[in-house]
């Protein structure tokens, strides 16, 4: 397996994971009902606000989202700046020489050439699972381990409550569950110990999950949201080698958002998120990289002077454990955020962003980059 590495700042790792051949506790699909508390105050008229405005109503949500689906699903053609979408990720697979790209959404599109786009494609069967009733699938990504292409993305039960604070936020089930397919098309389904398994612990709010394969064990990186934490930190896990089940005693964190010199308080900034004028620092969307010299490195996102933006962190060790020290400036401002790294078929690096102007949609952004060093470095943009 291609190796997609992470890396993120000056926070020590909290200590070793603590491993054992039994999967996790399974968690009952029963949980004690939260009632919900006053949240933080909302956002003023007109305030930059990511998310829109917080809704605990689910009723009729799953047929809104697919009712919306079927009028944008028409499978079609079109160039690479038509696109538009949040946390897009790129899979170049071998065997058919074709770039596979899905994104927040779950949706996926497939190009011989980087340039023309067909989709978009339905790949996700959650039957069974409570993600069914999410029915949105946020960061989604695609992995090949061994013989099976996997697919993971973070679903979000907003009728499920798992913390209320007060004055805060009413924190909802969130987490990045894992779905596998032998076909790299798709259908991608569940193969978990349990139908909707919790690979993080359950009382937390975990998102934006990607996998990364070191020294023969598989782990999960993942966010532990702020809007629970206040500052979000990064965490990781290790999964059982058929990535059945989770086999960490506990996670262990890597750092926190606010080791990042290039990482504003949100209210500071004038940011609400979900119409709700909330503190603090976030984390957002790892991935992981290696330098052809070897350096251990983390594409992760935040938001700073300029919005939304992509940062770097550096492994010390060289290894998941770090500690993982932060780059001093962003790697990319300007209001964009959440890309990822991956090799064309001719082996040169290509960068994919998703930019919003101003008050604008997101839209998938490609650049040049250099990872010869032992930094990696953004090229020109690629029209």
């Amino acid at each position: 397996m291609k190796h997609i590495i992470s890396t993120l700042a000056t926070f020590a790792a909290i200590g070793m994971v603590s491993c054992t051949n039994q999967p996790k506790q399974v968690v009952s699909n029963e949980h004690p009902h939260i009632t919900p508390v006053e949240q933080a105050p909302p956002a003023d008229l007109g305030q930059n606000n990511f998310g829109g405005t917080h809704t605990t109503d689910t009723t009729g949500r799953a047929a809104r989202i697919r009712a919306m689906r079927e009028a944008m699903n028409r499978i079609r053609t079109i160039p690479f700046d038509s696109l538009s979408m949040s946390d897009p990720f790129i899979y170049p697979d071998p065997e058919t020489k074709t770039y596979y790209l899905t994104s927040s959404g779950g949706r996926l599109w497939k190009s011989a050439d980087l340039e023309m786009w067909e989709g978009p494609y339905e790949i996700a069967d959650l039957s069974g699972t409570w993600c069914e009733e999410a029915g949105f699938a946020a960061a989604a990504e695609i992995h090949h381990i061994g013989k099976y292409y996997y697919y993971a993305a973070t679903y979000s039960d907003h009728g499920q409550i798992i913390e209320a604070i007060p004055g805060r936020y009413n924190v909802p089930h969130n987490q990045t569950y894992i779905l596998r397919s032998e076909n790299v098309e798709g259908p991608y389904k569940s193969f978990a110990i349990e139908p909707g398994y919790d690979y993080e612990p359950y009382e937390w709010d975990c998102i934006d999950g990607t996998l990364y394969e070191e020294d023969g064990h598989i782990y999960m990186i993942f966010v532990h949201e702020w809007t629970q934490l206040i500052d979000g930190t990064m965490d990781y896990i290790e999964l059982s080698s058929d990535l059945t089940r989770t086999i960490s005693e506990k996670p262990v964190t890597m750092f926190r958002a606010s080791a990042a010199p290039f990482c504003r308080e949100m209210n500071t900034i004038g940011e609400a998120t979900f119409g709700l004028k909330m503190p603090g620092w976030v984390t957002d969307g790892p991935q992981m990289f290696r330098t052809k010299t070897g350096k251990l490195g983390m594409l992760w996102s935040t938001w700073g002077d300029e919005r939304y933006l992509q940062g770097i962190c550096y492994s010390q060790s060289g290894t998941i454990a770090g500690p993982w020290i932060q780059e001093t400036e962003p790697f990319i401002a300007n209001n964009s955020g959440h890309g990822m790294l991956f090799r064309t078929f001719e082996g040169e690096l290509r960068y994919i962003v998703h930019h919003a102007e101003g008050q604008g949609p997101r839209k998938p952004q490609l650049y040049e980059a250099d990872d010869s060093g032992d930094k990696l470095v953004l090229g020109k943009r690629l029209k």
